[in-house]
This record gives structure tokens, sequence and C-alpha cells, in this order.
């Protein structure tokens, strides 16, 4: 490994623990962005952390398990490096409250255990659960049971709603919520940063990219490979459709991309922006996104260290309101 460079850290929450404000998403590792060799996957988290990402957002039904493995198998060849791996459960099973339960948590828990090599998980989030979740005692009552036993450290919730996240925000064990936030979707600006803010409560961005959209690289006669999920997911036909593109439309993310970056000034690139705008915001923790090369890993992790640029903030709260608020401000 070689030397490893810094970047601004903030406490993840109720967790307690630094974290690099630019993590490294992994759904990839999975293959549902198309394959990823274990030899690719080494080489994006190496160039991750030689960049200063000490944060790795994973799940167990990222490939059923093949994420966090590799992650797992990565930690054990780096022992040394300062690593919070972050992991999500509950995808696996079908999606109904029911399942739920405390039995399910602990073996789903002791699952990811074993993928990632570890006696106890940083952190363990549901994984976008049903509603009704959120509201229920005893789901609480079973994570807090996971963390005094010491199979956890912390849990917290993913979630594919504002309301969702307020829920949660106001239970005092949830170290952390995982929300879409991007340039695309500004709801949690309203109600859900300034809550966890004053809660404490940490806050991941995921898809900060807009599936890539916000990479700058796509055009309206951009395809995807038939396993990739912005191809057979684009209007939610196997999980939430904010999941891919943040939910808007593709060519009307294509437009608005183009339009964010030609008000850039000179030299800055699209993805670096839209990242260093999220980490900007009052109350986010981080924001974990995915990289396929290592090329991509160590662009993402610029974005912890771009300088301010003037207008950003202007330009994305126009472009929203011009192309997307309309369409998914309310959705979600």
């Amino acid at each position: 490994m070689t030397t490893l460079a810094s970047m601004e850290s903030r406490t993840l929450g109720r967790t307690g623990r630094p974290v690099s404000v630019v993590g490294l998403g992994t759904w990839q590792f999975g293959g549902d962005w198309g394959p990823v060799s274990e030899a690719d996957a080494n080489a994006v988290m190496d160039a991750s952390v030689e960049s200063g990402v000490t944060l790795f957002d994973t799940a167990d039904v990222y490939g059923d398990g093949r994420s966090e493995q590799l992650i797992g198998a990565w930690r054990a060849a780096n022992r040394d490096v300062p690593l919070t791996v972050t992991t999500k459960m509950g995808r696996r099973a079908e999606q109904v409250p029911s399942n739920y339960v405390a039995a399910n948590f602990r073996e789903w828990v002791d699952r990811s255990r074993r993928n990632l090599g570890q006696d106890t998980l940083d952190l363990v989030q549901l994984h976008c659960p049903p509603t009704p979740v959120f509201e229920d005692d005893a789901v609480y009552d079973a994570l807090d049971a996971l963390v005094a036993d010491g199979s956890v450290a912390a849990y917290g919730v993913s979630v594919e709603t504002a309301d969702q996240a307020l829920t949660a925000i106001a239970r005092p064990g949830v170290a952390t919520v995982q929300i879409i936030l991007n340039a695309f979707r500004l709801k949690p600006l309203d109600r859900v940063l300034p809550a966890a803010l004053e809660a404490r409560v940490g806050i991941l961005a995921r898809v900060p990219l807009a599936s890539g959209l916000l990479s700058g690289k796509y055009t309206t006669e951009t395809s995807f490979a038939e396993g990739d999920h912005r191809n057979y997911n684009r209007h939610g036909e196997a999980f939430d459709q904010g999941e891919t593109f943040s939910g808007v439309d593709f060519e009307d993310g294509v437009h608005a991309a183009q339009a964010f970056a030609a008000a850039l000034p000179e030299g800055v690139s699209v993805p670096q922006a839209a990242i260093a705008w999220i980490i900007a915001q009052d109350g986010v923790t981080a924001a974990i996104p995915g990289a396929r090369n290592p090329a991509q890993a160590r662009s993402n992790a610029g974005a912890g260290d771009l300088p301010e640029v003037p207008g950003l903030d202007e330009t994305v709260r126009e472009l929203y309101d011009e192309w997307f608020r309309a369409a998914v401000h309310d959705r979600w």
C-alpha cells in the first residue's frame, strides 16, 4: 500500500466514529452494474484508501454477499488500515414487515459477520424495509439487543422517503440514516438534514451521482447492459424506481447534467462538483459514490478536497426547480 492521503473526517452520527467525507459505495461489486472482477474490486478499494477514504458501504444483498466477501478479504489483507465498514440487511427476504424480527436479524447479522470476517459489525442498517417496520418498537428492541451482545457496534437505517427518515431519527438508538441525496434529489434538505443535525444522527448520502447521470458522460443515446439496473429498473420494475437515476426521467437527467456541466468553471469536473455540493450541506456526514475502476475512485475521493465552487448551490437549486421538483419532490 502506498502512502495514504488525508481527507476531512466527520463523526458518523451516534457511532462516534470518524469517517472520511467521501466514502466508497460497493453495490457495483455485486454485479448489478455489470461484472466486476475480484482484481478490479481490490484495485478500487486500494485506490480509494490511498486517496483518503476510510468508509466502505455494502449490503448483504449485493451479489448475494459477494460485495461483503470481497471487502472482508481486502480488510483481512490490510488490517492496519483504519476503516469503517457499514453494511445493510433485509433485502434478501420477502419485503413484508413480518420478516423484520429478532430471529431473522440474528441470522442476517451472523451471515454478514462471516462474510466480512468481523466479530462485531461496525454498523448495520435496515435496508429500505417496508414503512411499517420503521414504526415498530419491537424492531428497535431487537436491534438494541444486537448492540448489547456485541454483534454490532451500532445500527442505522437506509430509507426511500423523507418521512421514513424522520421516523427513524426520532428513535434514540438509531445512529445513522442513509438516504438518496444529490443535485437531482433535494427533498432531504427540507426537514431530514436539520432533524438529523439536531439529533446528532449521521447522514450517508447515497446515489450521489444519480446512477451516473452526474458523471457528465451520458447522452440520450447511452445504453446499458441487460444485467445493469439502469436498464432493467428504469421504471421501478425490480425495486424502488428512486434507486435508479434518482427516479428522474433519463433524458431529462441527461439534459440537466449538461446544463450543470456548462455552469461549472473550467477545470472542475461534473462528478467532483456534484459530490462536493452534497458534502457541503449542513447535516451530511459523507457521500458514498461507487466506482468501477481506480480512476473513478480517485476522482470521487478528490471531491473531498475540491475548493469551493462559486455559485454551485444556486446552480443546483435552479436546475432542480426547472427539471425535477415537480416530478420527484413529493414522491420520496
